[in-house]
């Protein structure tokens, strides 16, 4: 798939932050798909902190302690005091601190591999597709992002809150019956390169033709998405067309002005009248190519 093209697809119901987080993290959840778990606890930074407050006021106690003891000439109790003031001194330096960027690391990591499991189910990542599975939803998102990007849907041309809704519901449903046929083809495959006899052929076949009416309604979905990207494309080439012939249409007199001072050729002046006919010509096909888009789009929706 395109580089721009997401690696991660999460379902839409999964919170916004969250989604980002799997989305950035495509690697580690590769791993975990293998197995791969962090093999160490959430840190637990109270204890160590009431650990040292224990020790502090322990340390500070005895110092204390020894210091009426030395005022009192007990010195043989002093000596003693302000050696348990030592050790105590003593564990609070030695207490283990974790190095704050490799805490940083871990917490991240723990984080992400909580949500990965709560949300297990709700996301496809690349590794879970096939060839197959992969080439297709490359071209449904390539459709996605051809609408997404156009100047007809940014200036509202298009129905922008529906696309923003139906769009990744489309790259979701498609990511996901897409990683569950290359699961099971990936098994089907397995289970036939063993060979089989004609009674597990009898049972094979039918299975393999579920596969193949599967991958041709999700075909039929990305196909669809297609066709609705290429009203939009055509809505693109009439919008961005009328915008140049007004552009130029907005500079004509200058143009005449032009013509008139340098006593040239007047016959191209009916030529550049016809640009207001040209614009004319480009805003009906804008509106045509606009309506086929929002009929594609119903069609995609149902």
């Amino acid at each position: 798939m395109p580089g721009r093209h997401a690696k991660v697809v999460v379902d839409p119901a999964v919170p916004e932050q969250i989604a980002e987080l799997l989305r950035q993290n495509r690697k580690i959840l590769s791993r975990m798909r293998t197995g791969w778990a962090p093999d160490y606890k959430r840190p637990a930074p109270v204890i160590g902190i009431a650990l040292r407050a224990v020790f502090t006021v322990g340390a500070l106690a005895a110092v204390l302690i020894g210091l009426g003891l030395f005022g009192d000439r007990a010195y043989s109790a002093f000596v003693v005091a302000m050696s348990v003031a030592a050790l105590l001194i003593m564990g609070v330096v030695l207490i283990p601190r974790r190095d704050a960027e490799l805490e940083r690391i871990m917490t991240a990591e723990l984080d992400l591999y909580e949500s990965a499991r709560e949300h297990e189910g709700h996301y496809v990542i690349r590794e879970d597709l096939d060839e197959q599975g992969r080439t297709l939803l490359g071209r449904a998102q390539a459709a996605i992002e051809a609408v997404t990007d156009s100047s007809v849907n940014a200036e509202g041309l298009l129905d922008g809150i529906r696309n923003a809704v139906m769009l990744p519901a489309q790259e979701w449903e498609i990511a996901r019956l897409l990683a569950k046929l290359s699961a099971l083809r990936a098994e089907h495959e397995e289970v036939v390169a063993e060979g089989i006899t004609p009674e597990v052929a009898a049972v094979a076949e039918p299975l393999a033709a579920v596969l193949a009416t599967s991958q041709e309604a999700v075909t039929a979905r990305v196909e669809a998405l297609e066709r609705y990207a290429g009203h939009v494309g055509e809505a693109e080439r009439a919008y961005r067309a009328r915008n140049q012939i007004e552009r130029f249409s907005a500079k004509l007199p200058r143009y005449e002005e032009l013509l008139a001072e340098s006593g040239a050729d007047g016959s191209a002046v009916p030529e550049l009248g016809r640009l207001g006919e040209d614009a004319d010509r480009l805003e009906q096909a804008l509106r045509d190519s606009v309506k086929s888009a929002h009929e594609a789009f119903r069609h995609l929706r149902d």
